[in-house]
């Protein structure tokens, strides 16, 4: 680490914590060379994830969109905020552990409801309703059946 004062490559850390939301280590750096003090941040490198559209399109992976998702589908249901943002840090997780480089859409839209299931079943239903683009009356009582069974 490169001091921003005399640029000497020899420095100490004097104190290490992480930051307030936890997604990063601040540390206090002393100089060897000039004795000044200066503060340096360690991040995660975040490898860039390529969602596979339906069509076949590609666009970096975004967990906004699983949030908007789900809380249009936990609407009017009595589900806290929380859950729904620990619900997406589990399925961000899910996809950022799998080292894949890309993912389709159709394995993110199985990994959220899959949650949703265990979360609410109505917010479940919702979701698959538009994920799975239900196409009449038949299909829509197929998952709900299925739903019942596993019961």
């Amino acid at each position: 680490m490169k001091c921003r004062y005399c640029l000497s490559t020899e420095s100490k850390v004097v104190d290490s914590r992480p930051t307030e939301d936890g997604t990063a280590i601040r540390r206090r750096r002393e100089c060897l060379n000039c004795g000044k003090r200066f503060t340096t941040y360690e991040k995660i490198e975040e490898i860039p994830i390529m969602v596979i559209k339906k069509d076949g399109r590609r666009e970096p992976f975004d967990s906004g969109k699983i949030l908007a998702g789900v809380r249009k589908a936990c609407e009017k249901r009595p589900i806290s905020a929380a859950s729904m943002e620990r619900l997406v840090d589990d399925v961000e997780r899910e996809v950022f552990n799998s080292l894949a480089q890309e993912v389709s859409t159709d394995a993110i839209g199985e990994m959220v409801m899959r949650q949703l299931k265990v979360l609410d079943e109505v917010a479940y239903v919702r979701f698959a309703s538009v994920y799975r683009q239900f196409k009449d009356i038949s299909t829509f009582m197929d998952e709900l059946k299925r739903l019942l069974d596993e019961k």
